[in-house]
């Protein structure tokens, strides 16, 4: 075990109150998941720790990215934390799967505002280093951005 979390992060400040950013997240997460011009179908979002959390992503040119996995941690108002290292089978029963990350996505008040920290951990530093090469820090940043306008607007 190592002492480093292999995390890559991105954080905006929202200028909009906790409830409402935790409101859009949670309530609107096809319309910021993914930047743009990508979209998300979500297949089945089971918003409760072991809950199911099943999603395609749709690119520009017909790509397509199922990821599926289960949430690990739900806590109303604060965070939510998905990991794809663990898929929930047919039968409702867990089962391993090939681990790449846990993500977090999480608030907190912060002024008269919202502070959105969106995270995510890697098992080995060569998942790491893929997801930064994979765009991380701008899809991400995209992806916060969005949230961010989303909530502002109301």
């Amino acid at each position: 075990m190592t002492d480093s979390p292999r995390e890559l992060s991105v954080t905006t400040l929202i200028d909009a109150a906790p409830d409402t950013v935790w409101r859009v997240m949670t309530e609107r997460m096809a319309e910021w998941w993914c930047p743009k011009p990508w979209t998300v179908t979500l297949d089945e979002i089971d918003l409760r720790s072991g809950g199911r959390c099943a999603m395609t992503m749709h690119g520009p040119e017909g790509e397509t990215m199922p990821t599926d996995g289960i949430f690990l941690e739900v806590v109303p108002g604060r965070r939510f934390v998905t990991t794809d290292a663990v898929v929930r089978g047919a039968d409702g029963r867990l089962a391993a799967s090939g681990p790449f990350m846990i993500g977090g996505w999480e608030i907190a008040p912060e002024g008269s505002g919202t502070r959105f920290t969106g995270w995510a951990r890697h098992w080995t530093d060569e998942a790491q280093k893929q997801h930064e090469e994979m765009g991380f820090i701008p899809g991400w940043g995209a992806v916060a951005e969005q949230l961010k306008a989303l909530c502002e607007a109301g």
